[in-house]
């Protein structure tokens, strides 16, 4: 790098990510708004040569139009601010007079030398800007190859250099569920199991007592509902059941499988981690849901593309396969040459499928229907940890797969009113609406052996005599099965009715009858 100089080719789209950084801050800023100014950026030392100890900080804003200024006097009500160029101006005390976060005493009041600050030109004055508190990271990649495209680790790398999107371990909350379900899918339920939304207690042992399981919200439950329904709403008290029967150990083998779990380290076998309290990266959820828009094939996530030498010698490649004749002069009447595949299948090809097919049920009905009015294939999760303190969703198109998250450093309440579908999913919206403008609206490429079979959405049952329509409410639904798996019982076009469901409570092959049940039709956030 310091002798010859290297010539690096990264994976980095500068027009994606303007679009992630403009989201991930917009975000942060509209959920930072009105909580008042959590204090100066970094405090240097004022006085002389006060501008080379700013420019040596080398300090940006994120926006275009912040500026980091340093307080270098304050008398009476004005502070003198001085640039990293040299040059001086003034803050008024009316343009710094948002009150000092947890106190009710004015930031101008509490200005001293030497505190570095964030300001904004306004109708001819600077205005005191506040940086974010809360952070968070985002990650957006090419599910096809794993190349990343986009990457925000925080609010601007020049402020913090931690980068939130591959170093901050945290909780994935309901985020990680698709990968409950795909475990379950893997030993013998479908996408029509009914789940019981119900309490759920399990005895952890002598000291810790028994443990009992709630949905967000402390709802105790609302009966029995088919898998589907149990995702699309973000159900705890169904995941965790779901778990349970399939065992743990094949939930966090799974995890393993598609590299939520670093290496070497897999979560614990027990019924938290179901529900996303096992600690992970942005770049790794962001990876596992490649895999899955990828029908469980293998990406191995990659930042730098090939690193050339001086002299353009190529001294590393992501992608070292070698292509024998591909190089060929002529054609020489054989097949055309290809590299061999550069993935493994991480889970299977139709179970993927059907995770993904069922997520696109979150976008149309469930916690992230914000984004149905994008009106292309999309599938996605949100995720909300306890307290809540992070913010999730993690998605995207058969093309194109983002996530983020939001938290504090330091995780502590964010607020009741933060969950992943108010606040993390008009982040991601906001990216992807720039982001796949101009990219062709395709659906989620099918595994081999799918089985498209239309059922009753509520009941999980199979419907004969009428056809799913275009209404993303509508009872009756394409549903994706292995083969062997369709649900025998069905019903009728007349008995599908409007505002509720009668359905048969059933095994979790939905093949056998045992009780009735009246299922009432529950959509929208939770």
């Amino acid at each position: 790098v310091y002798g010859g100089g290297l010539w690096v080719r990264t994976s980095y789209k500068p027009a994606l990510q303007e679009y992630a950084e403009t989201a991930l801050r917009d975000g942060l800023v509209g959920y930072d708004r009105g909580k008042g100014w959590s204090g100066p950026v970094r405090t240097l030392q004022a006085g002389e040569g006060w501008e080379g100890r700013l420019g040596n900080a080398n300090m940006s804003a994120g926006y275009a139009d912040w500026k980091i200024v340093m307080v270098l006097a304050k008398q009476d009500n004005v502070a003198t601010i001085g640039f990293s160029d040299g040059s001086t101006s003034t803050l008024p005390s009316w343009a710094a007079s948002m009150p000092k976060r947890g106190t009710g005493t004015s930031a101008f009041n509490l200005l001293k030398p030497g505190d570095c600050i964030a300001v904004k030109a306004e109708n001819g004055a600077w205005v005191l800007r506040n940086v974010p508190e809360v952070s968070g990271g985002m990650v957006v990649e090419d599910p096809h190859t794993g190349r990343v495209l986009a990457m925000q680790g925080g609010f601007d790398s020049q402020l913090q250099s931690f980068n939130r999107a591959t170093q901050a371990k945290r909780q994935p909350g309901s985020s990680f569920k698709p990968f409950v379900y795909a475990s379950a899918l893997d030993h013998g339920m479908t996408p029509a199991s009914i789940l019981i939304d119900g309490p759920f207690c399990v005895f952890q042992s002598a000291r810790l007592g028994q443990k009992c399981f709630r949905n967000f919200g402390g709802s105790g439950g609302s009966g029995a509902h088919t898998m589907r329904w149990g995702v699309e709403q973000s159900r705890n008290l169904m995941t965790v059941r779901a778990a349970s029967e399939t065992g743990m150990n094949n939930v966090v083998k799974m995890a393993e499988s598609v590299g939520i779990s670093e290496p070497g380290h897999k979560f614990p076998a027990v019924l938290a981690i179901a529900l996303g309290a096992g600690e992970t990266t942005v770049a790794r959820m962001v990876n596992a849901y490649s895999i899955l828009a990828s029908n469980g094939r293998a990406t191995k996530q990659t930042l730098i593309d090939f690193v050339q030498d001086r002299n353009g010698k190529v001294i590393f490649r992501a992608d070292d396969r070698a292509c024998v004749n591909c190089n060929a002069a002529d054609w020489d009447g054989k097949p055309m040459p290809r590299p061999k595949s550069r993935t493994k299948q991480a889970m299977d090809a139709q179970t993927a499928f059907q995770t993904v097919h069922i997520m696109e049920g979150v976008i149309q009905r469930g916690t992230a229907v914000r984004l149905r009015d994008m009106n292309r294939p999309l599938f996605g999760k949100t995720g909300t940890t306890s307290g809540p303190k992070e913010v999730w969703f993690v998605g995207g198109s058969p093309d194109l797969v983002a996530g983020l998250y939001i938290g504090y450093d330091t995780p502590r309440n964010m607020g009741g009113y933060a969950q992943g579908g108010t606040l993390a999913v008009p982040i991601f919206k906001d990216f992807a609406e720039k982001a796949m403008e101009d990219m062709p609206v395709v659906p989620f490429r099918g595994a081999p052996g799918i089985r498209m079979v239309r059922i009753d959405r509520a009941s999980g049952r199979r419907v004969f005599g009428t056809w799913p329509g275009d209404d993303p409410e509508s009872s009756v639904i394409w549903e994706a099965f292995k083969p062997m798996s369709e649900p025998l019982r069905t019903i009728r076009n007349d008995e599908l009715p409007v505002k509720r469901a009668k359905a048969s409570v059933t095994n979790r092959h939905t093949q056998s009858e045992s009780t009735t049940d009246t299922l009432q039709k529950q959509d929208g956030i939770y």
